[in-house]
């Protein structure tokens, strides 16, 4: 995720600066400031965001937490005044859904406003081409074996967004100006989602529709592909019996389903509405991004 929002950020004139590990010998784009920290060395990271307005953090999903603790504090101590987490997925004020996949993530935007700054939840559900080329763990497809899984019926519509529509989120949210000039200004303000989620969607669909928009760009036909079903809460629990026993993939099977249940928790724009027309952001092609999602398809491992 980081290097599509660093990339939307710089096409959206901002002046961006990456931490990364000392070690570290990814390749960022041109035009981006380099700080290289030691993670364990807090006064390191306090230095690389000093001066900063903003601070993004993304990382791996399976970052152990007290690493955002240690990015959060010295950010405060850098008097940094908004935080964007590393949320990037589902709605956090579904507390059922969160309770079963156990994430936990509102303790870290309790300490956040703890230390007086404001955050931004990025609430964009999976990511499309990932999940939808990730394997049948995720959205249920398998590419490979012409195969899917449909969860429970097939219909149940989520929200689910592709990576550069996210990115592009992001660099509208920080465009707008902080505040209200005046109590006549009604404006989209910053201010608006302080403190809140921000709900980002490319589709509204099922995986019928998936389903619909795979056939369309692969030429394929539904009798090509071996079709079978399981309820979503079955699933949900072998999934949990899986990681019990030390497969990771367990847990994406877990997470993934849960947001097919029929409590609708996955569909967000339903439920709450989305701020894609606060933010100005573009309807998108579902059969391009579902092309993506084939193509990667063929390089991903699966196990």
């Amino acid at each position: 995720m980081g290097k599509f929002v660093t990339q939307a950020l710089i096409e959206a004139g901002f002046i961006v600066t990456a931490i990364t590990r000392e070690d570290s010998t990814n390749k960022l784009p041109s035009g981006v400031h380099v700080k290289k920290v030691n993670y364990n060395n807090k006064p390191s990271i306090v230095s690389a965001l000093q001066g900063q307005d903003v601070f993004i953090i993304t990382m791996h999903v399976a970052a152990p937490p007290e690493s955002q603790n240690i990015l959060v504090e010295a950010a405060a101590e850098a008097n940094v005044k908004w935080i964007l987490p590393n949320e990037w997925g589902l709605d956090p004020l579904e507390e059922e859904m969160q309770k079963d996949i156990g994430l936990g993530k509102n303790k870290l935007r309790d300490h956040i406003e703890s230390l007086g700054m404001n955050w931004v939840a990025i609430v964009s559900s999976f990511w499309y081409e990932f999940s939808l080329g990730g394997g049948p763990e995720r959205y249920g497809f398998d590419f490979k074996k012409k195969e899917v899984i449909w969860f429970d019926d097939g219909y149940t519509k989520i929200n689910t967004s592709t990576w550069p529509q996210a990115a592009l989120a992001v660099a509208r949210l920080l465009s707008f100006k902080v505040l209200p000039e005046d109590e006549h200004d009604k404006s989209v303000t910053l201010s608006r989602w302080r403190n809140k989620p921000l709900y980002v969607s490319s589709f509204n669909i099922s995986q019928k529709d998936m389903f619909d928009s795979i056939l369309r760009v692969t030429g394929d036909k539904g009798s090509d592909w071996k079709q079978t079903s399981e309820n979503t809460k079955e699933r949900f629990k072998d999934g949990w019996q899986q990681m019990q026993k030390g497969d990771r993939l367990g847990f994406a099977k877990m997470m993934y389903v849960r947001v097919f249940y029929p409590d609708k928790a996955g569909n967000y724009e339903e439920r709450r509405g989305t701020d894609n027309e606060a933010l100005g952001l573009p309807k998108e092609d579902l059969d391009e991004f579902t092309k993506i999602a084939a193509k990667a398809s063929e390089e991903f491992a699966y196990h």
